[in-house]
């Protein structure tokens, strides 16, 4: 795990647009890696649809997170960059929070200064804790960390609540407090992306969020203005259900799924990729151990 993350610290430090696709379930993180990607992205958006059902509005609490976070971490052998929300409550919460998740296997994790509950930053109607308070939630989040390549990524929604000049003294105060990465949240237009860029030299994150707030600008101009890491929080998920919708309704409105054979993939291709032919394996060679013992 130690070399997982300093593999993804090495990465981030060279600004070279990192591109993380998310992951809402153990399958979705497979199909990251197995695209070849070198990191994963745990979607807090993504983890309260795909287990609860529900938007992201604070409803998936520290248990549900980091227990998902373990899952995906399981099956990877890339660095995993996790949404931590708030840290789920004040700064001894935050020193909990990075605990677990450290515990969990992630790479990195973000904390944000929204008050709780939480809502996605692409939406509208957030609350920010106090500059200070926030600050004080990223030291406790540094302070807490065991492994020293473990990245903790502060992140503002102040462009919302308050305005976009608060959200750059907000980037200042974490990067002062010890973050190793900075998430100015939601930047509108391509102008206050830019500024983001020049003012920082800590390394930044920039969410490619579809359909919301921030421009969504060529990767290769992310990269020319220094950006360490693109997410892209919930493509796989949006992906996933449209084609999904589309397939019941095929079934639904023909009451035969013969003609959409096209739409599967292989069963065999999917135990491969789920690691049933490993586990089987595995199982034989303990049966035969077992047998040899008897």
């Amino acid at each position: 795990m130690t070399s997982r993350r300093r593999t993804l610290r090495t990465l981030v430090e060279t600004k070279q647009g990192l591109v993380v696709p998310g992951a809402y379930d153990g399958i979705s993180a497979r199909l990251v890696q197995q695209a070849g990607f070198p990191a994963v992205y745990m979607t807090g958006y993504g983890t309260a649809a795909s287990r609860l059902g529900l938007p992201d509005l604070g409803f998936a609490g520290l248990a549900e997170m980091a227990d998902h976070a373990r899952n995906l971490a399981a099956v990877l052998d890339v660095p995993l960059i996790a949404d931590a929300d708030t840290g789920y409550g004040n700064a001894l919460n935050v020193r909990r929070t990075v605990q677990m998740y450290e515990a969990a296997g992630v790479a990195a994790l973000h904390i944000e200064d929204q008050v709780t509950p939480k809502r996605c930053g692409h939406l509208s109607g957030h609350q920010v804790i106090p500059r200070g308070e926030f600050a004080g939630k990223i030291r406790a989040a540094v302070d807490a960390r065991t492994d020293p390549d473990l990245l903790v990524i502060a992140r503002t929604d102040a462009i919302s609540a308050v305005d976009f000049d608060e959200a750059l003294r907000r980037g200042e105060a974490a990067a002062k407090a010890g973050a190793d990465v900075l998430f100015i949240e939601a930047p509108r237009d391509e102008a206050q992306v830019e500024r983001v860029a020049r003012t920082f030299d800590t390394p930044l994150l920039y969410n490619y969020a579809p359909g919301g707030r921030s421009p969504l600008l060529p990767f290769a101009r992310l990269r020319a203005l220094g950006f360490a890491i693109v997410i892209l929080p919930v493509d796989t998920l949006l992906v996933a259900v449209q084609a999904i919708r589309a397939f019941l309704a095929e079934v639904r409105a023909h009451d035969d799924v013969r003609a959409l054979a096209d739409r599967y993939m292989p069963f065999r291709e999917f135990n491969e990729l789920i690691g049933v032919t490993a586990q089987l394996g595995l199982a034989e060679r303990y049966g035969d151990a077992e047998r040899a013992a008897t």
